[in-house]
């Protein structure tokens, strides 16, 4: 029993499981840590920006601003009271329900003082702002005229991490006193004329609620928020009107009488600086978007938050919702437990972007769709635990996979293509035989290349030197077999062996025609590439190269020699035997010129019957190779034939078809 459990905890499900979990723990690690914060607040202020906007038909709020134009034109800064005053009475002219002044008016500016506290005291819908006391910052008061009344509210902000307001307040405290927000005070004010009062819910009294709607307070980890200060009484920001959309007139055209004679009316209305030399100016989740002034006068936020506490009250909207902790953890959970599972069934990388890419589509559409429903959902930890986890997950699935296919794969040479690589494991179950491959007979082309002159060279260099230069002609000719499909079966000193067209056996003609100009152009390219080399070499002051290269055609017998310590795939036969003659025939005899032609290149005849006449060709002869009694006919490829089409070979293993522009 013991034996069974251990090996069902080895099972790729139980490790998808374990990595899930572990992933999931990591990342709400993290979270918990509030690492991921600022990430979550940027998503935030995404699906803030993304969600439709509400558009009234009859705003209910309405601005006065102080503009830059207004201060320059009144000569200073803040304005007089007198003037204050004026656009007091103009405004109380309309008869609004409530008028708030973001403006401090603790500090008396002449001319018109006396003229200021008359309308405060006469206009009792008339609040004032205040900078509410704490600790060792004392605040800023109201009007001395006004103390003892109710007639002020506070303007603290609750600015985040990165100076973004997300959060309204709606009351503050300390051990001396309660303070009203300015929003609040005004809001109230307004819901006198339609019977609605603040009141405790009836659930949780300790909870305001405004009409219908309650309002929760601020938690410190309410949403993306890792222990936030959730002093006071705040509630989420929901930014839900169109910037621009509450009725706006600056401070001297309302003075010269060019307000539109309802434009307060029953309103709220809010009178404040707008001027950016004042620099009452917030940043909102709009100040990332293009297009969009990246700060928000003070007054033009309190007219938003008021606003929104009206649309609670009177058209029942909600406050954004937000999980507990444990559905919080059961969210995420859930999406990290899904990409682990993801993960162990899909194998294709392309496969798995697409379905990756379709998974965090799908998180943000219900996260897209769950927040315009007024529920703010974890999107940051979902989509990491999503990726994180399906990505381990395909990782351990495929480094069992490569461990299995290393014990093919040792067999063969690991210079070999990527394709190449691909097909044998796929078409393993043709040539694996109780874990090894199975003897096989088939027809494939050889390759082998040596370098001309090896000797001379090894006793002119140091050993340290010598095996760098051989070292890095190696790392030139390597890739190039690579990318031609042909397998290394080994090195040979300065010699390299390979076949192209196994461990696969071909089926039909045409693919042992494919195998053989892959040989031919794999040559080639290695010509090309030598003569590149060569002029780093000759840079240097290293020696130069030349090198001999044998291709054959022809019948082989394929298999694993070896112990089980030490096995190896090999080839035998005449034809690889003549491949290896070809290379080395008249090696003493030839020259290659370094920079215009360093590799010479022998094919047999059945090598040449399959690659047809894609290439020039000139027959050397009709000679009798070492160690064989019949004549074999041998031709030195000189280059591509022009305008015959040449298989390029793409790194990966894929082939398209060129036109040789020369010979």
């Amino acid at each position: 029993m013991r034996i069974s459990i251990i090996a069902l905890l080895k099972t790729p499900l139980a490790i998808s499981l374990l990595i899930s979990s572990a992933v999931f723990v990591a990342v709400m690690g993290l979270r918990q840590s509030g690492s991921l914060q600022a990430l979550e607040l940027v998503a935030y202020d995404f699906l803030i920006r993304e969600r439709t906007p509400i558009v009234a038909e009859t705003p209910r709020v309405a601005l006065v601003t102080i503009t830059e134009n207004d201060i320059q034109t009144l000569g200073s800064w803040p304005i007089p009271n007198g003037v204050l005053a004026e656009a007091l009475e103009k405004i109380a002219e309309q008869k609004p329900r409530s008028v708030g002044v973001d403006i401090y008016l603790d500090v008396p500016v002449p001319p018109g003082r006396e003229a200021l506290e008359a309308v405060l005291l006469a206009r009792q819908n008339i609040i004032t702002a205040i900078k509410f006391p704490r600790a060792a910052d004392r605040g800023v008061p109201p009007p001395s005229v006004l103390e003892g009344t109710q007639q002020f509210g506070f303007t603290d902000m609750i600015v985040d991490a990165g100076g973004i307001v997300r959060r309204g307040l709606l009351f503050l405290n300390n051990e001396q006193m309660v303070g009203y927000s300015l929003a609040l005070q005004l809001t109230l004010l307004y819901l006198q004329a339609e019977g609605v009062v603040a009141q405790p819910d009836p659930v949780n009294p300790e909870h305001i609620r405004l009409g219908q709607t309650t309002i929760p307070p601020f938690e410190s980890n309410d949403g993306s928020y890792i222990k936030a200060d959730a002093g006071g009484y705040q509630f989420l920001l929901d930014y839900r009107e169109i910037p621009g959309q509450i009725p706006t007139i600056a401070l001297l055209p309302l003075l010269a009488g060019e307000a539109d004679p309802a434009l307060f009316r029953d309103r709220a209305v809010l009178v404040g600086v707008a001027a950016e030399s004042v620099k009452d100016v917030f940043y909102t989740p709009f100040s990332r978007e293009e297009g969009v002034s990246r700060v928000t006068p003070g007054v033009s936020l309190h007219a938003s938050i008021v606003s929104q506490l009206l649309r609670f009250a009177l058209d029942g909207d909600q406050p954004m919702k937000t999980l507990n902790e444990y559905q919080e953890y059961l969210w995420v959970l859930l999406w990290s437990l899904l990409g682990g599972f993801m993960g162990l069934a899909i194998r294709s990388p392309v496969r798995f972007l697409l379905i990756a890419a379709a998974g965090v589509a799908v998180l943000y559409g219900i996260v897209h769709f769950a927040f315009a429903a007024g529920w703010w959902l974890p999107s940051v930890p979902t989509g990491l635990t999503w990726l994180l986890s399906a990505t381990l997950a395909t990782a351990y699935v495929s480094y069992r996979e490569m461990q299995e296919r290393a014990k093919l794969m040792t067999l063969f040479s690991r210079h070999i293509s990527r394709q190449l690589a691909v097909d044998i494991w796929e078409n393993r179950e043709q040539f694996l035989s109780g874990g090894h491959p199975k003897p096989q007979r088939l027809t494939a082309t050889t390759f082998f290349s040596d370098v001309a002159g090896f000797t001379t060279v090894s006793e002119r260099l140091e050993p340290p030197e010598l095996m760098d230069w051989l070292n890095e002609y190696m790392e030139v000719m390597t890739p190039i077999l690579n990318e031609h499909e042909g397998v290394i079966l080994r090195f040979i000193g300065d010699a390299i062996m390979a076949v192209f067209g196994v461990p696969i056996p071909r089926e039909t003609e045409a693919e042992i025609g494919e195998d053989a100009v892959k040989a031919v152009d794999c040559a080639l390219a290695m010509r090309e590439a030598l003569i590149v080399h060569n002029r780093k070499l000759e840079d240097r002051g290293d020696p130069l190269i030349c090198m001999r290269i044998g291709i054959y055609t022809g019948t082989m017998v394929a298999g694993s020699i070896g112990d089980a310590e030490r096995l190896e795939y090999n080839v035998h036969g005449d034809s690889v035997n003549t491949a290896s003659r070809l290379e080395g025939f008249e090696k003493e005899k030839w020259q290659g010129d370094y920079f215009k032609d360093p590799c010479r290149i022998f094919i047999g005849e059945p090598t040449l019957a399959y690659v047809g006449e894609r290439y020039e060709t000139e027959l050397v002869g009709e000679v009798k190779l070492k160690g064989k009694d019949q004549f074999t006919k041998i031709y030195r490829v000189v280059g591509r034939r022009e305008g015959e089409p040449m298989e390029m070979i793409e790194p990966g293993g894929e082939s398209r078809l060129a036109t040789s522009a020369a010979g």
